[in-house]
């Protein structure tokens, strides 16, 4: 078989390389795999190398079982003696012959998630500490970022001895993994450390795998960490004959510990070492490769490389503004219509965004013009458990005898409301007849309840009622919040601190979003209209051919992926760029990376857009467009509606803007609300720049700017302690500071 037909010239020379450490930088869509599975099979049978002297290392079982099964077509043979697999299983092949050489039983157990949780709470109450404050979540992230950096209990204990809390952090540590020894188990972190530390601890052991693999593949370079990287030069050491495949712009975990520096090094690393460019995209159009490279030239850590394509040239890349979320989801909906006109099918599109909570209003829009859609690495909104214990308050707030709304969130965040009690509850209430909620409101009737569980009850019922009263003098945004902060919640996710609780507290802050839009679009609704709105979205058919169907994902997840139109959706600084990177360089340029693994999902048509107002979290703010718009050459560019103007220009109906922004103007939607509204009676005569005037929240602060609008002006205040806010005078909570 001719191994070589088909290839480009760059593949060839990767496929014949011979001896030695080969650097293969592997451009989106260039044909890695393709590369990979070639020079496997080349060597087999071309250069006559036994599969089992073969190691192939993947980041997913997927890629694994795809790249096998691509070698056994090329080969027409069984290949079962190549060892191909991720990191964590080729560990455990190796753990379970040797590990008794490090102290462990080769029966040892793998912990999954549920697993560590349990070990930590023993730990936690072992070791007398609050479990408030130290979350088994929130401490095992703690401990598995250690662990990636190989940082032993000892020596983090010993850096921080002086800070009471990771002080306490290490001890768990170390007893975690004392419990773990005694249990004769390993975490997945373990797998790959306690590798490292038999081939370290015994060189025979090391020196049969190193002659064992004359030759090792790793795929994804640019994703491997420090304990990964010590793997793979432990291995490699004896015949050099690594070969590693990756993008260093296309490197996206640094969060989970992911070294730019393993790839970018290489050839400092490996001596001798050949490097091959793959620029050939098999994927995208010139124009968005294009685009691609100039915005990821702007980063400074990384081997320069070109994209380009025997591909036509394409569409300009549509860059399209909108007032905000719902605008612009409207704009993707009536795109996605207008294409599938033309014949592309729902499964040809992709919806590109930051993070998982701005689907929602991509969700709405779908479900109103009932376009099929599924979401990747997430449920529907509406179907996340957070959103539904939330809504179950509402629902028990509106109708108090909802058994079953009451039943979902009674202990939710826990209140010390155990099964037990509430069977006792529930039993009582179907021996008089009565809903659960009107049997709580004189619980001393309720016989075999302890004096604990009676006050419990009594602080649930006391805030449900609490929150029956508030809805008669709020406005649902308001209440809502009042809600969602008051049943303590967002405390308990708060205070967990894991990965899990944030993406958590992002979905019910976004819920809050829910609730602007709702009174924005329906001023004078009530908690039930709202509550009849949600059922309406939330309960559509979901029967829809998931197949075919439009995705929608963060960039993070789509990864690996391609579509034939993509929008990337949010494009704004705070947003994408996400915030927190705005003062690190380096988390900057992985964002840049982000956004240039997004634009190159593309294959025909690519749409970007952005919105000068963004709800999300719950909080409303004016925005401005990402800075790697900005990085885009206008030639390779379409502005959309703004055609020829400045993409900072916005279109839009002027009735519904004036409204959104003048509600938008005057709250701040981050923080729990003031349950009483402030009204200006201002005398626009007085106000002058120059001005002190007091603000309910915000205090003591200067107009520094006064811009007429229409009957109305714009204020900007310069605030002692708040900064900069905007407001429109004829609605702004503000008075002037007497003396002026």
């Amino acid at each position: 078989m001719d191994y070589l037909k088909g290839l480009n010239d760059r593949q060839k020379e990767a496929v014949l390389h011979g001896e030695g450490p080969l650097l293969i930088l592997a451009g989106a869509g260039s044909g890695k795999t393709r590369v990979l599975t070639h020079r496997i099979a080349y060597l087999i049978e071309e250069n006559r190398i036994f599969p089992g002297n073969i190691l192939a290392i993947t980041f997913t079982n997927k890629a694994a079982n795809e790249m096998k099964e691509r070698i056994a077509d090329l080969l027409d043979g069984n290949i079962d003696d190549i060892w191909m697999g991720t990191f964590h299983s080729i560990c455990v092949r190796i753990l379970r012959r040797d590990i008794d050489k490090i102290g462990f039983q080769r029966s040892f157990s793998i912990y999954d998630r549920d697993d560590q949780i349990t070990l930590m709470k023993e730990c936690i109450k072992e070791l007398n500490l609050s479990k408030d404050m130290y979350k088994e979540r929130s401490v095992l992230a703690t401990i598995s970022t250690l662990k990636d950096s190989m940082t032993p209990p000892d020596t983090y204990i010993n850096e921080n001895y002086s800070d009471f809390y990771s002080k306490n952090v290490g001890e768990l540590y170390a007893l975690y993994e004392k419990k773990l020894k005694q249990n004769n188990a390993l975490d997945f972190d373990d797998l790959i450390i306690k590798t490292v530390e038999l081939f370290k601890a015994n060189p025979t052991i090391l020196e049969y795998y190193q002659k064992k693999f004359k030759y090792i593949f790793v795929d994804e370079y640019q994703d491997t960490n420090k304990i990964q990287y010590q793997f793979i030069r432990l291995l490699s050491g004896q015949n050099k004959n690594i070969c590693v495949v990756g993008d260093p712009d296309q490197s996206i975990y640094g969060w989970r510990g992911a070294d730019i520096t393993n790839i970018i090094d290489f050839e400092k690393d490996f001596e001798n070492a050949t490097t091959i460019r793959l620029e050939q995209n098999y994927r995208s159009t010139q124009n968005i490769l294009n685009v691609a490279n100039y915005v990821i030239k702007n980063n400074y850590d990384r081997i320069d490389k070109k994209l380009w394509t025997d591909n036509n040239e394409g569409s300009q890349v549509v860059v399209e503004n909108s007032l905000d979320s719902d605008e612009e989801a409207r704009f993707v909906a009536n795109k996605i219509e207008e294409h599938m006109k033309e014949g592309y099918n729902p499964s040809d599109f992709a919806i590109l965004y930051r993070t998982n909570a701005q689907s929602r209003s991509f969700e709405e829009a779908f479900m109103r013009r009932n376009i099929p859609y599924k979401l990747v690495g997430g449920l529907r909104f509406y179907d996340r458990k957070e959103i539904k214990d939330i809504i179950a308050y509402l629902k028990l707030i509106q109708n108090p005898v909802d058994d079953i709304s009451l039943k979902r969130i009674i202990n939710v965040p826990r209140r010390g409301i155990g099964n037990a009690t509430m069977e006792k509850v529930e039993g009582y209430a179907s021996e008089i007849g009565e809903s659960i909620y009107n049997v709580l409101l004189d619980v001393e009737q309720i016989p075999g309840l302890s004096t604990r569980a009676k006050n419990s009850l009594k602080t649930f019922i006391d805030m449900i009622n609490k929150f029956m009263a508030m809805r008669e003098v709020m406005g649902i945004q308001e209440f809502i919040e009042e809600v969602v902060y008051g049943v303590g919640y967002i405390k308990e996710l708060e205070d967990e601190g894991s990965i899990e609780s944030q993406t958590r507290l992002d979905n019910i802050k976004e819920f809050i979003s829910v609730a602007i839009d709702f009174q924005v679009a329906n001023p004078e609704g009530t908690l039930e209209d709202f509550l009849a709105n949600i059922s309406l979205l939330s309960d559509v058919d979901k029967t829809e051919d998931i197949d075919n169907s439009v995705t929608l994902l963060t960039v993070h997840s789509a990864k690996g992926l391609e579509f034939p139109i993509v929008f990337m959706v949010g494009m704004e600084e705070g947003l994408f760029p996400i915030s927190r990177a705005l003062e690190s360089e380096s988390e900057l340029e992985e964002e840049r990376r982000l956004c240039y693994v997004a634009i190159t999902r593309a294959e025909k048509l690519l749409y970007i857009s952005f919105a000068k107002i963004r709800t999300i979290y719950g909080k409303t703010n004016y925005t401005l467009p990402s800075r790697f718009i900005d990085e885009m050459p206008k030639n390779l560019i379409d502005m959309g509606k703004q055609r020829g103007g400045s993409p900072y220009q916005i279109s839009g109906n002027t009735r519904a803007q004036s409204s959104r922004e003048q509600l938008i103007r005057v709250q701040d939607f981050s923080k729990k609300p003031s349950t009483s509204r402030a009204k200006t009676s201002i005398d626009n005569t007085k106000v002058k720049e120059g001005t002190k005037v007091k603000h309910k929240k915000w205090g003591i602060g200067t107009i520094v700017q006064l811009k007429d609008r229409g009957d109305d002006k714009e204020i900007v205040i310069a605030f002692d302690k708040a900064g900069l806010k905007r407001l429109l005078l004829s609605i702004a909570p503000i008075e002037i500071v007497k003396g002026e």
